[in-house]
């Protein structure tokens, strides 16, 4: 399947090549006048305008600022039928980090909102770029929570995620992206004011 990452930052670009270097075929969505020379030489991955990367995609990860997200969606065109994966967090900062969701509930269903009959996904926005780049955590890898209410899309991207070393943990249905948000500010809070630092990730454990 093809993959387009759309925001080629520290999580986006991280993600991509991640996903590149484990044999998937990437484009990287760039905005106009982005040089894409040093992204593009870590591994097979290709670049192109986002909106032409999103539509020769199967499935196109969001790894963008909460607050632009809605916006670059609408400017894709038609995204019917593509799953979409929202890695981003609506998270301010007051003395820490804030969840800041929009009146849908959650980024995730905000961007539902924004692309009609598409396949909407919240996952990897749970932890930093140190581990979109690497999941290994010690002995073990880190979890992907991954919750929408299409079953197969899910399935897809629990693959993905499986064959690119992640854990993928099903998080139930869509209207969990904000719970899966608010982890994703309690990692913040952990990795900077929680004195934590970046190297730490969840991980679901069995007795």
């Amino acid at each position: 399947m093809n993959i387009a990452i759309i925001g080629a930052g520290k999580v986006g670009g991280a993600l991509g090549t991640r996903f590149a270097q484990n044999g998937q075929t990437v484009t990287f969505g760039m905005k106009e006048g982005v040089d894409p020379s040093e992204l593009l030489a870590r591994s097979s991955a290709k670049a192109a305008p986002a909106p032409a990367a999103a539509q020769q995609a199967d499935i196109i990860f969001l790894a963008l600022p909460g607050p632009a997200t809605v916006d670059v969606v609408r400017s894709l065109g038609d995204l019917a039928g593509k799953i979409i994966v929202d890695c981003g967090n609506p998270i301010g900062w007051d003395n820490g980090p804030v969840w800041a969701p929009p009146p849908e509930g959650s980024l995730a269903q905000a961007v539902a909102k924004a692309a009609p009959g598409a396949r909407v996904i919240k996952a990897f926005n749970q932890f930093g770029a140190e581990f979109h780049a690497d999941p290994k955590l010690g002995s073990t890898t880190a979890d992907v929570f991954i919750a929408g209410d299409d079953g197969a899309a899910k399935k897809t991207i629990a693959e993905l995620a499986t064959a690119t070393g992640f854990s993928p943990i099903d998080a139930g249905p869509l209207r969990n992206a904000a719970v899966l948000e608010n982890l994703a500010v309690l990692w913040v809070h952990l990795a900077s004011v929680g004195g934590q630092g970046r190297n730490v990730a969840f991980k679901l454990m069995h007795r």
